[in-house]
């Protein structure tokens, strides 16, 4: 199977599994395990919506059982916020739920509208460096908008191991292809000029 589809049917079942977990500690009445699911799960049915209407290139290589396993290894990591909050019954303050909910829909349109631009310009016009849009001001912008994601999902869980398994990601997962971005962007002579007016990660940023 390609990695896509490794990637889309885990996050296709993350709502499923979140559901498995109210049940299994009986939340139903946890506000907070509600907000997750809705969010968490949401995010995974865009994702394969959006994996069959733009799909990234990236993921479209083959994978055998064993790479797939490692993958759904990966993204099962993801869902130990929501098993801390229906296993412990967290409740995160009101003012918290807001907050979380607020930025998680920020990064979906960061992560979203950056990957349809990004799939669109490339349809049309392959061998161009894409410099406009949401690729103005920072190189990565659907990376950053995924980071606002998970960090929302995570904080839910009140708790540092979800904090730590989204740092894992960013260092061993995100940075590696951000550098084989550049380095295979270096390819076009506007990338230098590109590079020196954008910011790598995190808009107005470092």
């Amino acid at each position: 199977m390609r990695m896509r589809s490794y990637i889309d049917i885990h996050k296709g079942l993350t709502a499923f599994a979140v559901l498995a977990m109210m049940a299994a500690f009986d939340q139903w009445g946890n506000p907070t395990a509600w907000v997750y699911l809705a969010l968490h799960g949401t995010y995974g049915l865009l994702w394969v919506w959006k994996s069959r209407i733009f799909p990234d290139k990236s993921w479209e290589r083959q994978a055998d059982l064993g790479h797939g396993l490692v993958i759904w290894f990966g993204l099962t990591l993801y869902w130990i916020a929501p098993w801390l909050i229906t296993s412990t019954g967290v409740q995160a303050p009101y003012g918290l739920l807001a907050a979380a909910i607020s930025l998680f829909v920020i990064g979906v349109f960061l992560h979203f509208t950056t990957d349809m631009q990004k799939h669109t310009a490339l349809s049309l016009q392959p061998e161009r460096l894409i410099t406009t849009g949401m690729m103005r001001r920072s190189r990565n912008m659907n990376y950053f908008g995924e980071l606002l994601i998970y960090f929302a999902l995570a904080t839910l869980a009140m708790h540092w191991l979800p904090l730590l398994v989204l740092l894992g990601f960013w260092v061993f997962v995100w940075v590696p292809n951000m550098l084989r971005k550049d380095r295979s962007l270096a390819r076009y002579p506007e990338f230098e000029t590109y590079r020196r007016r954008t910011k790598w990660f995190i808009p107005f940023i470092g």
